[in-house]
């Protein structure tokens, strides 16, 4: 039995569920998103004491294989709900001695210790905020948010000495003592 796939996802009020089939559709004030679910698993809105849900289950859940799809689609099925409602954030820091970011309209550029500066072109649906050295990226699709994220973050990837880069707001670089000086 999977821990996450038993936990119901809870649908706030505002928000719109329809399920076709395989085919699930939310819709919230943020947007819509929808997923194709795997064979294996369905999905169905329950209602109680005013209380709408959606839960999710597998053909046969002492399988191996369908208890850790359970969980996936679960989870997947959940970041429908909250990317609708609340929506996802990443951050980036641009650490360096002249490394700037700018944003100018869907584009951002960044200087960062090239001979030209870089494009990145962010896709429909992802917005970004810069400032000063800090990339703030939203979205509804948490995949989305988090892929341009690290195509961002791959640009420039922060480097173990001075630790110049680009880097997630919450991640640590780890430092690596440089050259010893010659003794003469």
């Amino acid at each position: 039995m999977s821990r996450i796939g038993k936990k119901p996802t809870i649908v706030p009020n505002g928000v719109e569920v329809t399920i076709n089939g395989r085919d699930i559709s939310v819709k919230g004030p943020k947007g819509t998103l929808s997923l194709n679910l795997h064979p294996w698993a369905t999905v169905e809105l329950k209602e109680e004491e005013g209380v709408k849900t959606l839960v999710t289950t597998v053909k046969d859940p002492q399988n191996v294989k369908q208890n850790a799809m359970w969980g996936t689609m679960s989870k997947l099925v959940n970041n429908l709900v909250v990317g609708v409602t609340e929506g996802f954030v990443k951050k980036l820091e641009v650490n360096g001695v002249g490394y700037k970011v700018a944003l100018s309209g869907k584009n951002l550029k960044l200087d960062v210790g090239y001979s030209h500066p870089v494009e990145f072109k962010l896709p429909e649906g992802v917005t970004a905020e810069v400032e000063k050295n800090l990339i703030t990226l939203t979205s509804t699709d948490k995949q989305l948010v988090g892929e341009m994220a690290a195509q961002i973050r791959k640009i420039r990837k922060p480097e173990p000495y001075k630790g110049k880069g680009i880097k997630y707001l919450e991640e640590v670089i780890r430092r690596k003592a440089g050259k010893a000086a010659k003794s003469a």
